[in-house]
């Protein structure tokens, strides 16, 4: 679990890199583009201009380079050329890249045009849950205080959280342990060390936390319809708190 200072240095590269498909995804207007146009897109930038591998195609047999989940869809959305990104959709993108053997993990979910207040509403809590969960990361802590600072942060603001799924750790592998749940108590579960490696990923919902898996078998849907948002970051635990590997150009590190 715990990564030494050469592998947290290539770490940091995979991570840099996918922060960088993603800067390039927010200077486009994704309205009318299908979901596998996008995909196929990431793929070419990753694989092209960054000269890295998606290291989600091919893992347990999915095709593509990400998942886009749009609107009620909490995760594992399969990337078609018939899903088209509307005005006022919310979309997850969820990225992975591995570069040097080493791999990163992030998605952030995107405001399409004119999204309705309450679709804001949602994204924007859902972010400010993922950083409730960095923030309570520091060496000593432990994952369930990382668990309960999102809880109580989408259940302050009237929201749900998924349990079914949670961030995990990564390094060589695109899963390692351990598992971060999004939900917790203080002072429960494993404690941190200096040099872990894991995604922190909550995803949000405007009504229950219950989902159901599509026939596809991968598509998760929220079990009420309503809308969800996720975002993920890929964190190491430093010294005095958390280093964000994935951290974007547009987004303020909490040292």
């Amino acid at each position: 679990m715990v990564k030494t200072p050469d592998e947290l240095a290539l770490m940091r590269v995979s991570g840099k890199l996918l922060a960088s498909v993603f800067e390039q995804l927010d200077t486009m207007d994704l309205r009318g583009f299908s979901t596998l146009e996008v995909n196929n897109l990431v793929e070419r930038f990753i694989t092209g201009t960054l000269d890295a591998r998606p290291a989600s195609k091919g893992q347990y047999g999915f095709e593509y380079v990400l998942n886009s989940s749009i609107n009620d869809v909490v995760c594992h959305g399969v990337p078609g050329r018939t899903a088209i990104i509307r005005d006022g959709d919310i979309i997850n993108l969820d990225i992975t890249l591995e570069k040097n053997g080493f791999i990163a993990d992030s998605s952030k979910t995107y405001i399409v045009g004119n999204a309705s207040p309450a679709a804001r509403r949602l994204v924007r809590v859902a972010y400010r849950a993922l950083w409730k969960g960095i923030e309570a990361v520091r060496p000593g802590a432990h994952l369930g205080d990382v668990g309960f600072a999102i809880e109580k942060h989408a259940k302050r603001n009237g929201y749900s959280v998924v349990r079914d799924y949670c961030g995990h750790g990564i390094g060589r592998e695109m899963h390692e342990e351990p598992k971060v749940l999004n939900f917790g108590r203080r002072g429960a579960g494993l404690k941190l060390r200096e040099g872990m490696v894991f995604t922190i990923e909550p995803m949000i919902n405007q009504g229950t936390r219950k989902v159901t898996t599509a026939d596809d078998g991968w598509e998760v849907l929220t079990g009420d319809g309503k809308l969800s948002a996720q975002f993920e970051h890929t964190i190491a635990v430093t010294d005095i708190g958390a280093e964000v590997l994935t951290l974007r150009n547009d987004e303020s590190a909490i040292g």
